[in-house]
Order: C-alpha cells, then structure tokens, then sequence
C-alpha cells in the first residue's frame, strides 16, 4: 500500500510539473490572443476587454491557478476559438488517437517478437546480420517521411488504402481499420527496431541459462524453448521499452495525424498552437500527460507479473 501511495504520489508530481512548464510555454509565445480574437481592425479598447474578459490581464502564476482550480473539478476551459468545451473536443479526438497507438503497437509487435526471436536464436549467423541491418535501415527513416512514402507506394501507385481520412469504427471494421493501416503502419516500421534490439539481446543470455540447458537436454522441441520458455524471462526488457517508449508513439502520431488528416488529439493539438488556443493546447497537453503516467504506472504494475521477485525486493527495501 506504501509503495503505490509512493508512485501515485509520483505520478501526480510529474503531471503537475509539465502541466505548469506548458502554461509558462504558451505565455511566453510571440504574439497576443487578445489580438487574433480582435482581428486587425479591432480598436486597442476592444482589444483591453478581451484581455480582461479571458482573464489575460493577470498575472501568469495567478492564471495558472485558476486554471488548475478548475482542472481539479473536471473543468479544462472552453476553447477561445469555437468556443467549444475543451473536454468535450477532447473526448471525441482521444479515441482515434488511442486507436492510432494500439494498431501501431501491435504491428509493431508482430514485427519484432518473432524478429527477436529469430535473431536471437541464430546469433551472429547471416539471417541474423540481414534482419538487423534491415532494422536499422528503417529505424533510420522518420516516421513522416515513411508515412509519405507508403502513401506514395499503397495508396497512390497500388491504390489499396486511402491516402487520408478516418472512418469511425461504427461505420464498419473493415472500411475502419483500411482508414488506420498507413497511419499506424508508418509508425511501426520505425517504432519496432527499438523493441526487436531488446528482446534479442536478452533472449540471447536468456538461452544461455541453466534452465534452457536441461530443458536442450531432456528433449524439448526448440519452438518450446524459444516461445515458452525463453521469451517470458526475456520480455521484462520489453515492457520497459513500452513504457519508455509511449512519449514517441504519441510524439509520432501527432505528426502522422497531420500527414493522414486523422481527426485525433494530435491534430486537435497542432491546431490549437497555430489558433493560439491556449485552454485547448492545454487541455490536449494534460490528457497526454496524464495518459503517459499511467500507461508507465501499469507497465511497472506489470513487471510483477512477469517477475514477481521485483515486487518481493520493493517490498522489503
């Protein structure tokens, strides 16, 4: 009970830091709302009631908490835009970004589970060496210049996907998951080297244990020994990466979301930087923030399934 009052504890430091980082970001951005509110014709009065209306006459310490007050009641503001609620707007994008993630995730893990294993089990050999480099040769591809070259490859030249849009996943599987392939594809061909390097480097001192030796030496079939006996020790490392990793799989949908015009958080939040919409880049900032933490909260939860000696030593130190 300690230790997770110890992450929660945590958890909400980290949220509270870069939510307060971000609002001092966006107050020291060129430029005043007031003014794009106004538009060019607007007389400085004018300009001066929209300060005071938005409360952008305060002082930033005193606005920002403010702000925080109303988060702690559910309230992330109304955007100064479209003047639409910020949590509203956020719950109608968030699900398209979530399910932008968890596509890329799982096509990234069917590429570098049996990638790892494969090279894990003919080390050093030729087909080790070719998956490798082809590994590194993606990882060396950023994930919206992969993004524009499978648009050009399957959707232009093939013409089997469409090239932007979304379909909702009530309007159909099949015509949603043909709108979310590219997107979360150009994502998982960068985002699985990183996960396939992990999992073989442990999986190959995994196979050198005392406990796959005898296993090798009663018989069992290697495709046991590899996919049950070797991959779960092995897969600690994995979760890790996961976790570490979610802050660029958000990073990179962002920039995807963009690319594909997917109405997701990350272009919710691209247009609020350019709109100078403040309450909404903060609000979207929040949520991320808070998705972030508490996907690496269940990721440390999980390594004591996986090992539950980490959970024995937490205890005790």
């Amino acid at each position: 009970m300690a230790l997770m009052t110890r992450k929660l504890a945590r958890l909400l430091v980290v949220v509270f830091t870069v939510s307060a980082i971000t609002f001092a970001m966006l107050d020291t951005l060129p430029g005043d709302l007031a003014h794009v509110l106004g538009g060019e014709a607007a007389a400085q009065e004018d300009i001066q009631a929209i300060r005071r209306e938005l409360g952008l006459d305060r002082s930033m310490g005193e606005r920002y908490l403010r702000w925080l007050g109303r988060v702690v009641t559910g309230d992330l503001g109304t955007s100064y835009i479209n003047y639409e609620p910020v949590a509203v707007a956020i719950r109608q994008r968030l699900p398209v970004t979530v399910e932008l993630i968890v596509v890329s995730q799982f096509m990234a893990l069917l590429l570098a589970l049996p990638a790892g294993i494969v090279c894990a089990h003919t080390n050093r050999s030729l087909l080790d060496r070719g998956i490798t480099a082809t590994a590194f040769a993606t990882l060396s591809i950023p994930s919206f210049i992969m993004a524009l070259l499978l648009v050009f490859f399957f959707a232009l030249e093939l013409d089997w996907l469409p090239a932007t849009g979304f379909v909702p996943l009530s309007e159909g599987l099949g015509q949603n998951l043909r709108s979310i392939l590219l997107p979360a594809f150009s994502i998982a061909l960068v985002e699985w080297v990183p996960l396939m390097r992990v999992l073989r480097a442990d999986m190959i001192q995994t196979l050198k244990a005392d406990f796959i030796l005898m296993a090798r030496a009663k018989g069992m079939p290697t495709w046991r020994i590899l996919l049950r006996d070797a991959l779960k020790p092995s897969a600690l490392s994995l979760a890790t990466i996961l976790g570490l990793q979610f802050g660029h799989w958000i990073g990179a949908a962002v920039v995807v979301e963009s690319i594909f015009a997917l109405p997701g958080i990350g272009s919710l939040l691209i247009a609020g930087i350019f709109s100078r919409d403040y309450a909404l880049v903060q609000g979207c900032v929040l949520i991320i923030t808070v998705v972030y933490v508490v996907v690496n909260a269940v990721v440390d939860i999980g390594y004591t399934v996986l090992d539950p000696r980490i959970s024995r030593e937490s205890q005790h130190g």
